[in-house]
C-alpha cells in the first residue's frame, strides 16, 4: 500500500494505523466491547471513536481517532500523524482528545516490547495493548520444511462489569482476523 501512497502524496501506512482500523472493524462486529460503564447502566456506543495513545516530553496524550471504522487506512495514517504532531507540540484541544470509546496502546513499534497490559481509561470499558512484531520459524508445508512467519502480540484489558471473558475473547478472535488479513478490511 505504501508505494501507492507516495504515488498519491499520501502519508505511509503504518502497522499501528492497520492496528486502529482493524480494532474499529472488531469493535462494529463485536459492539459490546465499544462500551461504557456508567455507574447503574451500560453505555453502548454507535460511534467508534479509537484513541490513540501517544507519548511525548510533556506526558502520555490519547487523541482520536472518529468514526475509524468508517474510514480509510490513508485517511487514519493522515489524522494520526497530525494528532501525534499536536500532541509533541503540546497543541491538543479537548476536542482532539475527549470522546473516545476505545484506546490502543502500541509499545511495540516504537519501544520495542514484547507484550504488556494497559489499563483502562475511564469511563471506556476496554484497552489494546500491541507488543512489537517478531519473526518465528514456523512449519512449512511439507515434513522438514521451515518458514518464517510474523508475530504480534495483542492483549485486550476489560472492565468485566461491562465486558466479560467471552465477549473479549470475540472481540479479539475479529481482531485477530482482520490483522492476519488486511484485505479483508476493505471489504
Amino acid at each position: 500500500l505504501n508505494p501507492l501512497q507516495d504515488a498519491s502524496c499520501g502519508k505511509k501506512i503504518s502497522i499501528n494505523d492497520l492496528v486502529i482500523k482493524a480494532a474499529a472493524l472488531a469493535l462494529r462486529k463485536v459492539p459490546q466491547c465499544n462500551s461504557s460503564w456508567m455507574n447503574d447502566f451500560i453505555r453502548q456506543y454507535h460511534n467508534v471513536n479509537i484513541n490513540v495513545a501517544v507519548q511525548t516530553e510533556h506526558g502520555l496524550f490519547v487523541p482520536v481517532v472518529r468514526d475509524a471504522d468508517k474510514k480509510g487506512l490513508g485517511t487514519i495514517a493522515e489524522e494520526v500523524k497530525q494528532l501525534a504532531q499536536k500532541a509533541r507540540d503540546n497543541s491538543l484541544k479537548p476536542a482532539d482528545y475527549e470522546g473516545g470509546t476505545f484506546t490502543v496502546s502500541n509499545l511495540g513499534g516504537p519501544f520495542g516490547i514484547k507484550q504488556f497490559c494497559a489499563i483502562i481509561n475511564p469511563p471506556q470499558s476496554a484497552i489494546l495493548a500491541i507488543g512489537s512484531a517478531e519473526k518465528r520459524v514456523i512449519p512449512g508445508s511439507a515434513d522438514g520444511q521451515y518458514e518464517f512467519g510474523s508475530f504480534m502480540s495483542a492483549t485486550l484489558s476489560c472492565d468485566h462489569r461491562v465486558i466479560d471473558g467471552a465477549i473479549g475473547a470475540e472481540f479479539l478472535k475479529a481482531f485477530k482476523g482482520y490483522i492476519e488479513n488486511p484485505t479483508s478490511m476493505l471489504l
